[in-house]
């Protein structure tokens, strides 16, 4: 999809790069701090596992295309599968978002681009159950923010990335 947006938004004559477009430099001391700090303040305001136990009540919050029981033995070959199909979600979802969308947002919205950056990502993830949505609620305001401050979608993976592999950790572990 980013790839597909990109060809569509290309200017003949002007070859800029898409290094540039996308927010890829590379990461400095600075990007890294916000980065880890984004990460832990959605882990503090998510409360990843707490949070989806209280809400749980009982009840099953994966989607159906999701659902799946806690990894046991004969199953632990599903970490290995997992780690590919989360790298490409991962960096396709923040290629399109942040490297894509949000410039594209922020040309139109300004310094709030990353509200409604992260306004929209919450919708797109509305498949979920209601108590799944609250608590991506910190990340999907945040990670944005952090992205546009910085400039660098590297930031936001890394954040993504985080969060994914904490949420995928709680869940496949019953954790939650």
């Amino acid at each position: 999809m980013a790839a597909l947006l990109l060809y569509r938004e290309r200017r003949p004559g002007r070859l800029g790069s898409l290094g540039a477009r996308l927010w890829l430099r590379p990461m400095n001391g600075g990007d890294w701090l916000w980065a880890v700090g984004g990460l832990a303040a959605v882990d503090v305001l998510t409360g990843i596992g707490g949070a989806l136990r209280t809400l749980q009540d009982g009840k099953n919050l994966h989607p159906p295309f999701m659902a799946f029981e806690p990894l046991g033995p004969g199953r632990y070959w599903i970490l290995s599968a997992w780690l590919p199909f989360s790298v490409l979600n991962i960096v396709g979802e923040e290629f399109v978002w942040r490297g894509v969308a949000l410039p594209r947002q922020e040309v139109a919205f300004g310094e709030r681009a990353w509200q409604v950056n992260g306004i929209l990502w919450l919708l797109f993830h509305a498949a979920f159950p209601w108590q799944v949505l609250l608590t991506l609620v910190p990340i999907t305001l945040l990670l944005p923010y952090v992205v546009q401050w910085r400039r660098s979608t590297w930031a936001g993976i890394v954040i993504h990335a985080g969060f994914g592999a904490m949420g995928f950790l709680v869940l496949a572990f019953g954790l939650a």
